[in-house]
Parts: C-alpha cells; structure tokens; sequence
C-alpha cells in the first residue's frame, strides 16, 4: 500500500513538473508572439526622416527596386519618380506617394512596396566608454545603448540621462531606475557625477 501511494506521489509530482514546463514554454512563445506584433506595428506607424534608408519594390521593374536612403532635405530621389517628400511619412503613405509619381510617367498600374532598411542612427556622449553615432533597432533602451557604448565610465552619474529627441530644441531628463526608451536620430547624454 505504502509503495503505490509512493508510486502515485511520484507520478503525481512528474504530471505537475510537465505542466509547469508546458506552462513556461506557453508563456514565452505568447511573449515572444506579442513582442514580434509590436515591433511590426511600430514599424508600421514609424515616421520616416532624413537619414533613414529604405528599400523599395515595384514588382516588374528591377531597375527601380532597391534601397534608397532619405536625404537631409527629407526627400528620397527615385528612377522614373523624381524627387518625393519622404520625411514625416510612414512607409505606407510613402508607397503610395510613389506610386502615384509612378504612376504620371511610365508605369502602368504600379505595384509598390516600401520597407525600412535602415533607421538613422542615435547618439550617446557624455560619460560612456565610447561615445559617437550608433545604429538604431527597435526596442532599445537608454541601458542598451550604454551598453553599446562601452558601458558607463567611473565619473558616471548612473541615476540620470539627458536625452535630446530627433527635431527637439531642448533635452529631456530621465531617471535611469526604469526602461527609458531611445528612437531614431536621439541624442543621449550620460552626465557626470559630482562627489
């Protein structure tokens, strides 16, 4: 009797060890779906600026599709479309701004797809390791980019950032004790600190 309950207790003990593995398992793949979701709407709502470089298709016509990067004007020179406003565009009102410039000229009824290839970059001085222009991902955090930086140096003020957003005329101060989030074209400036 004692070695079927001992038996029991052990089978008992190895369903619910599989069930919290299933668990955990379930949870990740649920984070990782609602975080691969953010990203693409976050791609999707990004607003274009000079610096960024994208890549468009115009299915049929291999000499227009390629990557294209925005200039400091804000404008994106494409073959057989001219110039286009790109900044202050997403990627889908630019598919359809070229598009309808397409669409004057030669081409027939086009197909256009638009992605970015590339975000301009960011930019951390101050009191980090390295500072200077880095790439952009999505996601990144004031920490990540510190991080990318070299880490802080022994002046730091590790409680606080300056960070100036891209087309801001002043800077932001942020206390570092939660994720401060970092876009395109930001300056970060890591103080330092006062004994």
């Amino acid at each position: 009797m004692q070695q079927r309950s001992f038996s029991a207790g052990l089978t008992l003990q190895f369903l619910l060890f599989v069930l919290a593995i299933v668990g955990i398992t379930a949870s990740f793949s649920v984070r990782a779906a609602a975080q691969a979701n953010q990203s693409a709407a976050s791609a999707d709502s990004y607003i274009l600026g000079p610096n960024d470089r994208i890549r468009l298709k115009v299915y049929g016509e291999s000499d227009i599709t390629g990557e294209y990067e925005i200039d400091s004007t804000g404008q994106v020179s494409i073959p057989l479309a001219g110039h286009i406003r790109a900044a202050g565009s997403t990627t889908r009102q630019l598919e359809k701004s070229i598009a309808s410039a397409l669409a004057k000229g030669i081409v027939r009824d086009p197909r256009v797809n638009v992605e970015i290839a590339q975000y301009r970059p960011y930019y951390i001085l101050g009191e980090v390791k390295k500072s200077g222009e880095y790439p952009y991902r999505l996601g990144l955090t004031v920490m990540d980019a510190v991080a990318s930086a070299g880490g802080f140096t022994y002046r730091a003020n590790e409680g606080k950032v300056y960070l100036r957003r891209a087309g801001a005329a002043s800077e932001e101060t942020h206390a570092l004790d939660a994720p401060v989030p970092v876009y395109p074209g930001d300056n970060i400036r890591i103080p330092e600190r006062y004994f």
